[in-house]
Formats: structure tokens, sequence, C-alpha cells
């Protein structure tokens, strides 16, 4: 939460932040039509994969193509660097695709040629500190500078201890993760011009870069961008984990941090500046608060429609097992139980909102490539294609 609050005010010392004008002196906005054509990296982390769930949601809408990921593969080719190929069906089906949204490691010109030229493209970036900590958490054991310390304390005091280079490839996740989701090295020196040329790059390659720390005003932001319905941008909160698993960090761990990923620290307060100049710009302050209650008022009604505790329970209270996230290391992966007494349609509506990535992707695929083999996930299936 203080962090939160920190970054919230951040942008308000920012010298160049201006006071909002009032909606009445915004130019009023053009008609729009939703964009179908949209290109989501997928950050780690970040809350992508309640992001991921809103776009696959508004592909089955408008019975749109994703590129899904080929074959049993559940992301496309991470942590190699992303080609066309790792895309099922993109040897037929070409550059048809309109909506684009697994994990990747972006490469603009691969991905350039699946997705067409008036292509939204946008991602999501996070507070490295909370970042760290939660990555530490979820890839303990898969990550060797994490398993060779105690903790993620530990860990940040010291990490070239831990870091080894040789382990480059097991170790992404323990050093500025987001700049190498983007594409670069991120184990690059922290030059000045350098990381200015980078996020330059970054500025032409996305038309936005939404802020995980104001999920509903990134909504309300996208919902403009794209101009999409509010309930296109309605979620349920998914792969959040229990509260007992997070770490606390002392002012003297954050700052470490802030310096081991310094990369990702300037990806960071670069884009959260950008992030409410555009909210100033397109929106303003006045009219983004009442759409933010507007959507927490409808995610309300929803919760409260679909879930019979009305919140996220701990993996061992989900009694639906193939509403079972995915879990990892020693963070406790939340899920959502249903109500029992939903007509059919409304329970459709409501298992989708709550289905876990791995699932959802897995169910895209069959409805997609009914012809290929389903992707294995060693859990019951919620349904098959076929009853869709």
């Amino acid at each position: 939460l203080g962090l939160t609050c920190l970054s919230g005010f951040f942008h308000m010392k920012n010298k160049n932040f201006r006071i909002s004008k009032s909606h009445k002196e915004l130019i009023p906005p053009m008609p729009c039509h939703a964009k179908k054509n949209v290109m989501f990296l997928k950050t780690h982390k970040t809350a992508s994969s309640t992001v991921l769930n809103i776009m696959f949601r508004f592909a089955e809408r408008y019975k749109l193509t994703v590129a899904l990921p080929a074959d049993q593969l559940f992301h496309l080719g991470y942590p190699m660097t992303f080609v066309a190929h790792f895309v099922e069906g993109f040897e037929t089906i070409g550059q048809n695709y309109n909506i684009m949204c697994n994990h990747l490691r972006f490469n603009p010109s691969e991905v350039k040629k699946v997705m067409a030229a008036n292509t939204f493209y946008f991602s999501i970036l996070r507070n490295p500190i909370p970042l760290l900590e939660s990555s530490y958490i979820y890839y303990k054991n898969n990550v060797p500078a994490f398993r060779r310390s105690k903790n993620v304390k530990e860990f940040v005091a010291s990490p070239t201890k831990y870091y080894h280079p040789a382990d480059y490839r097991e170790n992404i996740y323990a050093r500025n993760i987001m700049w190498f989701d983007f594409g670069y090295n991120n184990n690059a020196e922290d030059d000045t011009k350098y990381t200015q040329a980078v996020l330059e790059e970054i500025e032409r390659n996305f038309h936005l870069i939404l802020i995980a720390e104001y999920f509903d005003e990134s909504m309300i932001l996208l919902k403009h961008a794209l101009c999409w319905d509010l309930d296109d941008v309605i979620y349920f909160k998914l792969n959040s984990r229990s509260q007992d698993t997070v770490q606390r960090l002392s002012p003297e761990s954050e700052e470490q941090i802030k310096a081991w990923c310094s990369l990702d620290w300037k990806l960071y307060l670069h884009f959260n500046q950008s992030f409410w100049r555009r909210i100033e710009e397109t929106i303003g302050l006045e009219v983004l608060e009442k759409e933010v209650d507007h959507l927490r008022t409808r995610q309300k009604e929803l919760m409260e429609t679909c879930l019979s505790e009305q919140e996220a329970v701990r993996k061992d209270h989900i009694r639906n097992r193939a509403l079972l996230p995915f879990q990892s290391g020693a963070a406790d992966i939340l899920g959502y139980n249903l109500r029992q007494d939903l007509d059919n349609r409304t329970l459709r509506t409501c298992q989708k909102m709550v289905m876990p990535e791995l699932q959802y992707t897995s169910y895209l695929y069959s409805v997609q490539h009914p012809h290929k083999k389903r992707k294995g996930l060693g859990l019951p299936l919620l349904w098959t294609s076929g009853q869709e």
C-alpha cells in the first residue's frame, strides 16, 4: 500500500505535471469503432494474466482469431526471442490474426509478420520492488539465483553472490525481467544514452503502456484507447497469491532492488509519467474518477452474481479442480468458487471470467484448431469445444 501511495505521488512531483482541465474543457471525442487487431505484450508478474483473460473474452465476443502458441506450449517461444512460426497455424493463416497476448519476448519485425498493419500495441509495467519480491516467491524453485539464497532480503543484499552469468537463461526472472520481456538485454550496463534510446524505441513500438499499481485506471484508459465497452474491461483479479506469502521489505532492501534492477526502475518511472500524462490529455482526472467508480460498481455486481464467497480463495478451498490456477514456488495462487444456482448462460459467462490462463489457452486452442491434439494440463476439463 505504501509503495502504491508513493508511486501515486511521484507523477505529482514531476516538473512537467499540469493539473488536469475539467472534462468540459476537453475536446469532445470523435465517434470511434472498437479496435479488433490488438497485440498485448504480456510481461511477468504485472497483473498480466488478468489482462490476458480480458483479451480472450473480447476475442470470443467478436469471434476473433487469437495467435496461440503452437503444439503443446502455453507461451510463444519464451524465453527465446519471438519468431512467427511459434504461432499455431502461421504457415497457413499468415497475417490474419486479430489478437496476440500470450507470453513472448518481443521482437517487432517478427510480430508484424503475424499481426495486421493497423494493430494496436500495448503492455503493462509494475514497480520493480514488489515485482522482484513476487518473482522471488513465484520462481523460487526454478531460478538458480533464488534457490541459492535463503530469502529475498538475503538475495538483494548481495545479488552477485547468487546471480551467476553462466546461468543467464535460468536467471532471467532475477534481474530486469520487464526489460528482458521487451526484447532487450537485462544485464546491459545502465548507460544514460543506451537507456534513453531504448525508452524512445518502446514509445515508437507501443501505443500505450499501462501501470499495474493503477489497474482500474489502466482499464479505463485502455477502454478509451480501444473504443471498447465497459464490460469489455471488467475483470476478476487472476493469478494473485495469498497475502501470507508476501515478504515485507525494508527501505534498505527496496533501495537495493532499485540499484540491482535499475533498467526496470528507469522503465517504470518513465512510463508512469507518460501514463498520467496520457490520462490528463485524453480523459481528464474528473472523468477518470467517475469511470473508475462505474467499473468497480459493475465489478461488484458481477462478483455478487458469480461468486459464492465474493472473493478469491486459497487453492485448497477451490471446489472445481478445473478452475485451479497453476501453482508455482512458495506462492499460494488464489482462485474462485462459482455460485451453484446459476443458469447455463450466466454460468458460462462467470466461468470465463474466473478461468485461469492455462485452461483458457487450452480451450481456445481446441476451438481454433479442433483437429490438433488439445494442450495437456493434467487437470479436469471444464468443457470441450464440442460443448461450447
